[in-house]
């Protein structure tokens, strides 16, 4: 894998994070007492990432030592999912406005959370969140050559996307406990997502093209 690929990937990682999620509104609920508890769920959610890498790394080299032409059509089935991820969260996005629904309006208290407990609540939730697995079976052959070593690839991509979704879910942590109520306006949630589903849905377009031309 080259710098540029490796980098695109990590663009990629980037616009996904940012588009809210399970494990963005748990980190965001569970820092409302505690900065470090929510640091915790990030972690949590980081490794949950990687373990969906190495099982998806290993079910792909199955996959790809069958056929070329399995491959390209994996490469198609996964423009097909991130346009649908790009269209069905602009779509969330638009309920969501129109609804006036955010994170936290339920009156409810915050529950406090241990660093233990944060950190498992970060790792169950990505693993048993198979969206992540679908990303992975999505992306992973964008950038892992016919032949190559594919769960060494995998476990590459899935570092990259665990320290970037662990940044960035560290970063929501500390801004959820120091601002809070900005973040809980409907509008900066809607405004990041339809944005971010935009560019997704761009890029489910160009890789169903990749897949039908090669």
């Amino acid at each position: 894998m080259t710098a540029v690929s490796l980098l695109a990937f990590a663009g990629l990682c980037l616009m996904l994070a940012l588009i809210p999620g399970p494990d963005t509104f748990l980190v965001l609920r569970i820092s409302l007492n505690r900065a470090g508890a929510g640091i915790a769920a990030a972690t949590g959610s980081g490794v949950g990432a990687l373990v969906w890498a190495a099982l998806v790394g290993v079910g792909l080299a199955a996959i790809l030592e069958q056929s070329a032409e399995v491959f390209r059509w994996l490469k198609i089935a996964g423009g097909l999912y991130l346009l649908y991820l790009g269209v069905s969260s602009f779509l969330k996005a638009r309920k969501a406005a129109k609804e006036g629904m955010a994170a936290g309006h339920d009156g409810q208290q915050p529950l406090r959370y241990s660093t233990k407990a944060a950190f498992g609540s970060g790792l169950v939730s990505t693993l048993l969140n198979p969206k992540v697995g679908l990303f992975y079976l999505a992306v992973v052959p964008q950038f892992i050559p016919h032949g190559g070593n594919t769960l060494a690839m995998a476990m590459v991509l899935g570092l990259t996307l665990a320290v970037i979704g662990t940044l960035y879910l560290t970063i929501i942590a500390f801004v959820a406990y120091k601002a809070m109520k900005w973040l809980r306006k409907p509008k900066v949630n809607t405004l990041i997502e339809r944005i971010s589903s935009g560019i997704l849905a761009v890029l489910g377009v160009g890789v169903m093209a990749s897949g039908a031309t090669s």
